[in-house]
């Protein structure tokens, strides 16, 4: 994870940035794991719960994921998703706007790519499918007067540590989520002796 830090004491805006790195393996070939994926309508919501996603047009949700900050200053964010369909067996996720939804005093500028690989086992059914992620998000806040009183550097840190975690926490919630989900849905039993990834 990396930050920048762009404010000063006349309440510009803070821009915190975070680099995550996931993956997840699913048992079963690529194209059922992709028909599944290319369904989203179906599980996206299902997975995001207790944490709410609604509908934006054919393949946008609005994710929210829950209150966070620090020092007396929280926000409950919520995010703009646009899923785009696969190219060359990749799929990326990018912001979009919340439709009517008023200025929050933040913004978020999330890309994620996520890569599907075919992996063939000795167990059966003899192949699993790996995916692997990077996500890049940029959270520009709009601190309160109060906040500016501290060291541009405590500030910062402070952004970063809460965005790393926000990030991961949310990350292994909806990987176990769609993991266990898939397989569910699928009446996939994954054998004891499969080591399955999730992060």
């Amino acid at each position: 994870m990396t930050g920048e830090h762009s404010s000063d004491k006349a309440g510009k805006p803070t821009k915190f940035v975070n680099h995550y790195v996931g993956y997840m393996d699913l048992w079963a070939d690529k194209a059922t794991v992709m028909a599944y994926l290319n369904a989203h309508q179906g599980w996206f919501r299902r997975c995001a719960k207790p944490f709410p996603a609604d509908p934006i047009g054919d393949s946008g949700y609005a994710l929210g994921v829950g209150k966070v900050g620090a020092f007396g200053f929280y926000v409950d964010p919520r995010v703009g998703l646009n899923l785009l369909p696969p190219e060359n067996d990749v799929y990326r996720i990018q912001t979009i706007p919340i439709p009517d939804q008023a200025p929050q005093g933040y913004e978020v500028d999330f890309n994620a790519e996520m890569r599907l690989k075919e992996c063939p086992k000795e167990i059966e059914p003899g192949v699993m499918t790996a995916i692997e992620w990077d996500l890049d998000l940029v959270v520009t806040l709009q601190f309160p007067s109060f906040i500016h009183r501290m060291s541009g550097e405590m500030i910062q840190n402070t952004g970063n540590g809460v965005l790393a975690f926000v990030v991961k926490r949310m990350s292994s919630f909806l990987t176990a989520k769609v993991q266990a989900d898939f397989h569910h849905t699928h009446q996939i039993k994954v054998p004891k002796q499969a080591k399955l990834r999730k992060r």
